[in-house]
């Protein structure tokens, strides 16, 4: 039977109570890996830690704060021994008209899906180098990074910095055996679509699950994506095959962006 690609790893996932996150966690398990499932919603992630089985254990995390960042990583440490790979996947949606955009909004959107990759990077890179084994860092980025998008600029302003951040951290980190890379994934379908869809329902003058025809249309690959599209690149980064792959983003989109 051939070796698990993640045998003997141990993940930390972000906002991985549920969806994208959810789908990371059991794929890592199947290749072998012990995860933890860190969320904001900790009921929701004791409930996914205890269907997904014995390696998986729940965290409570909220990413805008340090101090919850700090004790995530200790946590994790001292339940499953180290952090062999971080995946930063905790973010917020947000769309409005630019001229609607308020303060309070972006702020709470950056303040999550930037500044708590950004945090929680630092805090697992600092683990890893006192380890001295290296380790690997997954960003999630968005097709709306490479892209400004109408309606949706807070976000993608977001996801754009995501891109960057990934390539400023990769460059510095490489020199302690850490690879920071990233994935862009293009339109997921899952729960959020609902709200997403209602969005453009109601500023398109569109009729309900219309905008959602349309993005899947419009997606080359014939349909928009589900979470488990994403997986196999996020194991394929987490091993040694990538070794040698620093600060990139890749697209995992169905063939919406070329780059």
């Amino acid at each position: 039977m051939p070796r698990k690609r993640l045998e003997g790893r141990v993940a930390l996932i972000t906002g991985a109570a549920r969806g994208i996150g959810k789908a990371f966690a059991q794929r890592y398990l199947a290749e072998g890996a012990k995860v933890i499932i860190a969320d904001i919603d900790f009921d929701s992630a004791t409930n996914t830690a205890s269907v997904l089985g014995e390696d998986c254990i729940a965290l409570s995390l909220d990413v805008t704060d340090q101090i919850s960042i700090n004790r995530c990583i200790s946590d994790s440490v001292s339940q499953m021994g180290r952090i062999d790979i971080l995946i930063n996947n905790a973010a917020l949606f947000t769309a409005s008209p630019f001229v609607d955009i308020t303060r309070i909004d972006y702020e709470r959107v950056f303040s999550v899906n930037l500044a708590g990759t950004m945090f929680m990077m630092q805090a697992a890179a600092k683990h890893m180098i006192e380890r001295g084994q290296g380790g690997k860092i997954i960003n999630m980025a968005s097709q709306a990074g490479r892209r400004g998008e109408a309606l949706v600029a807070v976000y993608c302003a977001t996801k754009a910095a995501i891109i960057s951040l990934t390539q400023s951290a990769g460059l510095d980190l490489i020199k302690h055996g850490i690879n920071v890379n990233a994935i862009s994934p293009g339109v997921v379908d899952g729960e959020h679509w609902d709200d997403v869809d209602a969005f453009f329902a109601n500023y398109e003058g569109l009729q309900l699950g219309e905008k959602k025809t349309q993005v899947g249309d419009g997606v080359p690959y014939g349909r928009m994506g589900i979470a488990e599209d994403l997986t196999g690149m996020a194991v394929f980064l987490a091993t040694p095959d990538a070794d040698y792959i620093v600060a990139q983003t890749y697209n995992v989109d169905g063939g919406q962006w070329m780059s």
